[in-house]
């Protein structure tokens, strides 16, 4: 399909013109002398090859070729404009797209709150959102999946991530509802001593299985795990059928299932690390934007 050349100021003096009729008024609105706006339509008229004005003094009216030119450059000077706007909005990041996986656990406590005020703040920005465990969200970072990860325990270090915590969260012992610890509003780690564990796979999400492994270790004990499962609630429905207790983030209590009892631990300064995580350098003004909403101090736990 042929591409015609149309000077951009060409259309807008045409436009102005057909709108105006009257070259006075049309040049002060262009802000140009009439010989200008004379010679702009001239040379329009040539790439048309016919006059898309009559002209007589007092008079000017659209020739049937204006009448068919004047709805398409109306169509062409409002694309360039909505064009412009939306390559700017992309710019700043008000606009665009941003894939954004989250630790299924962060749905009980940050993730909601950071939705709505990040929805609040930026209507014309789309979050494609993934549910994805911590390590499966390292590797889609750095292959470029996603572009943002909320997880838990982020790595001491890593040379083509950065992260920034975005709270800490104590952990709960998850009993079966029976259990006799229940009995007590509080539990010693020391006493699941002798319990079945349910976890999380190592693989899934290593930091946070290292954190639990390792309060258990300073209890003076190594975790008996007997069933894994990937989800929180599953965790928390084997837990109900009595296979084990569990160690868990507190915002799983809003799982509420009826058999399953939440205690806090002794000591208290048992927490886990939420973080939001990106690729080192990234510059992508979405990024930053979402990164700025997550650390807001009214974005917390929902």
């Amino acid at each position: 399909m042929e591409r015609p050349e149309l000077p951009l100021p060409q259309l807008h003096a045409f436009v102005v013109l057909a709108e105006e009729l009257h070259f006075g008024r049309a040049a002060a609105r262009l802000g140009i002398a009439q010989p200008p706006l004379s010679q702009q339509i001239r040379r329009l008229e040539d790439k048309v090859g016919h006059p898309l004005f009559t002209r007589a003094p007092g008079a000017v009216a659209l020739t049937p070729a204006g009448r068919g030119l004047l709805p398409a450059a109306r169509r062409a000077l409002t694309g360039l404009a909505d064009g412009l706007a939306a390559a700017r909005a992309a710019g700043d990041g008000r606009a665009g797209r941003l894939r954004v996986a989250f630790a299924a656990s962060l749905a009980l406590t940050v993730l909601p709150g950071l939705l709505r005020t990040h929805r609040d703040r930026f209507p014309d920005v789309h979050l494609d959102l993934l549910e994805m465990t911590t390590a499966p969200q390292l590797a889609a970072l750095r292959d470029g999946t996603i572009d943002v990860g909320l997880l838990r325990e982020p790595p001491s270090h890593d040379r083509d991530l950065s992260f920034t915590t975005l709270l800490t969260e104590p952990f709960v012992a998850v009993l079966p509802a029976a259990h006799r610890l229940t009995a007590h509003p509080t539990v010693r780690l020391a006493d699941l001593r002798d319990a079945p564990f349910v976890l999380l796979p190592r693989e899934a999400g290593p930091g946070l299985h290292d954190r639990i492994t390792a309060l258990c270790a300073t209890a003076g004990f190594t975790p008996h795990v007997t069933q894994e499962a990937v989800e929180w609630v599953t965790v928390c429905a084997l837990v109900e059928a009595g296979l084990g207790v569990s160690l868990a983030p507190a915002g799983i209590r809003r799982i509420g299932l009826e058999g399953v009892a939440h205690r806090p631990i002794a000591p208290p300064t048992a927490r886990t690390t939420v973080a939001a995580a990106w690729r080192t350098g990234d510059a992508n003004p979405l990024v930053k934007h979402l990164l700025t909403t997550a650390t807001r101090p009214d974005v917390g736990p929902a």
